[in-house]
């Protein structure tokens, strides 16, 4: 059975804003930490600026053995990490603890990916002309890498919005809990088809936006 137009947007608008709620704040904590993590990832590799082994392998084991774990086993697996820190596992506060630790590693290797994509040669130039290591983060690697970073920040944000729905799996509120709780378990159609549609507008006009701003910000 179909619903009024009214009663089904009752329920989208709440819904699209706690995905909203959870992608903003998970957005935001995973490109503060992953980006940081993916320049240490960058400087301690063999030949680079801070080359150190040891490093390099102590952070890339962890993001590497959170990455292989999928997402809906990994928000069980932290579940209790998640009540520590919020109070609750369910909802979408208790989605935003699995969803950030979760995309970090991942915006890690994506920040990393565009900074490994800087020429070396700039960066001898910059050692050649007194530049020290945090000068070259700051003012050579980061603003380099600056459109590859745009594009790595905008594929966070739309796997960010596909992970919100997988976490509707487990109770975790937004329009994938929208879509799994009213529109596949009651069997509502339109519930599910309106879901699908508006995630799927937001992840193409948020592509777009990205992809239009990372050429924009393009100094090669």
């Amino acid at each position: 059975m179909f619903s009024t137009g009214s009663n089904l947007w009752l329920m989208i608008w709440p819904a699209s804003w706690e995905t909203i709620y959870m992608v903003s704040i998970a957005t935001v904590v995973t490109t503060l930490l992953g980006v940081p993590l993916g320049v240490v990832l960058v400087v301690t590799r063999q030949g680079h600026i801070m080359a150190n082994k040891l490093v390099n392998r102590l952070v890339g084991l962890p993001v590497n053995f959170i990455r292989a774990i999928p997402f809906p086993i990994f928000i069980l697996f932290v579940i209790p990490i998640t009540r520590v820190l919020t109070g609750t596992s369910i909802g979408p506060n208790g989605v935003i603890v699995p969803l950030s630790l979760a995309a970090i590693v991942f915006m890690a290797r994506l920040a990393e990916t565009a900074m490994l994509e800087v020429p070396y040669g700039v960066i001898e130039a910059a050692i050649s002309a007194g530049a020290n290591r945090r000068q070259i983060i700051w003012h050579v690697l980061l603003p380099e890498a600056g459109s590859g970073l745009i594009l790595s920040v905008t594929i966070l944000v739309v796997t960010l919005i596909g992970y919100s729905a997988m976490a509707g799996l487990v109770g975790g509120g937004g329009l994938g809990d929208l879509a799994v709780r009213y529109g596949y378990y009651r069997y509502r159609a339109d519930v599910m088809w309106v879901c699908v549609i508006i995630l799927s507008f937001v992840v193409q006009a948020l592509q777009n936006f990205g992809e239009a701003l990372a050429r924009k910000y393009n100094r090669r």
